[in-house]
């Protein structure tokens, strides 16, 4: 809609420089200030409505858990509906829709929500703690499929799109046809960890904000012709699309935070965390740096890998590595203050971003004077 209006202007007054507004920083830009405006402008409102219909209830499997959370029983829940809904809404004002990866990845975000609203109301409805486990695997891993079939086709047409690049190593593997379950097993695994993280108020989406906002970095460096000769990543055209969506995501999630920060006036639920964390598989599969996510999301792989560990242990050995896992449940049965453990969480996963970007490594010496002494225009679209 803004570039279709833009171009509508330039054509009226064609000395005007409205085109530099089109280029992909300045709808970031906007992107994030709308998912944020809209979400602190409608928050009490969606706040009020979820109250009315939506309210967490106090299950889980630890009862040392559940004591320790029974002030928040009957919060409301399902509040991914602000970031789903407010990054939507911004995407379509702002972004390209001409870009192949743009109907892709927001259709994936929008069927993952769906899903989490749909394990959230189980939730609400029943005395399960959601859907089943298969169940939920078996859509998630069907949405990622059809997603990463998707991408395959858009990139099977230009050299260099299916090769998994190594970070830190500035090599490459020419996956083929394999690019299609690695980059499902990336967004269903993405996705999965991210749910796993949401156990304390604030954490999934502080994390989130340093995760997304190193991807939104990757993609726009895939993107830009002149910005991946120099970090030495794949030029992937049109990727530098995705960086607005990222951007809209991280200004949803911010105005999420501004009511779902300790104590918690409302909970994220599965409705904002599966499609939150298939964004950021998308991004990396789309940037083509899915093992530089492994990095980038440290925090959000160390809260699945000690699920994987604490059910593989007990399963062996009938005994537990972890006091509760996932890992922040952890810290929190060892006497960590839940505000003080939130606030840690998001210094190690604002590390983890750092530690991840540094994956992209620079080749200034290949590059002329001029390119590395001077800013750089961005691609417009």
């Amino acid at each position: 809609m803004l570039l279709f209006f833009l171009d509508w202007l330039s054509a009226c007054w064609p000395a005007s420089d409205l085109a530099a507004l089109a280029r992909i920083t300045p709808r970031a830009a906007l992107a994030a200030a709308v998912s944020f405006l809209l979400a602190i402008a409608c928050g009490r409102r969606m706040i009020g409505w979820l109250a009315a219909h939506f309210r967490e209830p106090n299950k889980s499997a630890s009862p040392d858990i559940e004591r320790l959370h029974q002030a928040k029983a009957a919060t409301p829940t399902m509040g991914g509906l602000f970031i789903v809904s407010g990054t939507l809404g911004s995407c379509a004002l702002v972004c390209d829709w001409h870009n192949p990866y743009l109907p892709i990845t927001i259709g994936a975000v929008a069927a993952l929500a769906t899903l989490g609203a749909c394990d959230d109301l189980v939730k609400l409805r029943t005395s399960r703690r959601g859907l089943r486990a298969r169940t939920k695997l078996i859509v998630q891993t069907a949405i990622a499929l059809a997603a990463a079939l998707l991408i395959y086709r858009v990139n099977l047409a230009f050299d260099g799109r299916l090769d998994l690049v190594v970070p830190f190593s500035g090599r490459t593997i020419a996956l083929g046809w394999w690019f299609v379950p690695l980059a499902a097993v990336t967004i269903v695994g993405s996705s999965n960890a991210v749910n796993l993280a949401d156990g304390l108020d604030g954490l999934a989406g502080g994390c989130m904000i340093s995760a997304g906002a190193a991807l939104a970095v990757v993609t726009y460096a895939a993107g830009h012709a002149t910005w991946s000769a120099y970090l030495n990543v794949p030029h992937v055209p049109g990727a530098g699309e995705l960086t607005v969506v990222a951007a809209a995501t991280l200004g949803g999630v911010l105005g999420f935070l501004w009511f779902n920060c300790h104590p918690a006036s409302v909970f994220m639920g599965d409705t904002g965390s599966l499609p939150l964390g298939g964004l950021l598989g998308l991004l990396a599969v789309i940037a083509r740096q899915e093992l530089l996510l492994v990095a980038i999301g440290g925090v959000f792989v160390a809260e699945a890998a000690s699920v994987i560990l604490q059910v593989a242990c007990f399963r062996l050995t009938k005994k537990r590595i972890f006091r509760c896992a996932p890992l922040h449940h952890h810290f929190q049965l060892g006497g960590c203050p839940e505000d003080k453990l939130v606030v840690r969480f998001w210094i190690a996963a604002a590390l983890c971003a750092l530690v991840g970007l540094t994956g992209l490594q620079g080749r200034s010496a290949d590059l002329p004077a001029k390119i590395q002494l001077t800013a750089i225009d961005e691609t417009s679209r």
